[in-house]
């Protein structure tokens, strides 16, 4: 069986049996975790342009319809 690393330190981590602040190693490295996300220094990619699912252009939403005046 592997031990697991801490992401923050390092060190290594207590399996989850035997810590509630796993995958870290102590509640200190859990609260730097949440404060780099908090703070923005963690970042998910943005989806580009190209693979946007399932949307249609302005304007063509088929539960609209056009007003002809």
């Amino acid at each position: 069986m592997s031990v697991a690393n801490c992401p923050i330190c390092k060190k290594p981590s207590p399996p989850r049996s035997e810590n509630s602040s796993f995958p870290f190693c102590s509640r200190r490295c859990r609260a730097v975790d949440l404060g780099r996300w908090l703070g923005e220094e963690y970042r998910m990619p943005d989806r580009q342009a190209a693979e946007t699912e399932d949307e249609l252009p302005p304007g063509s939403h088929p539960d609209r319809q056009r007003e002809d005046a």
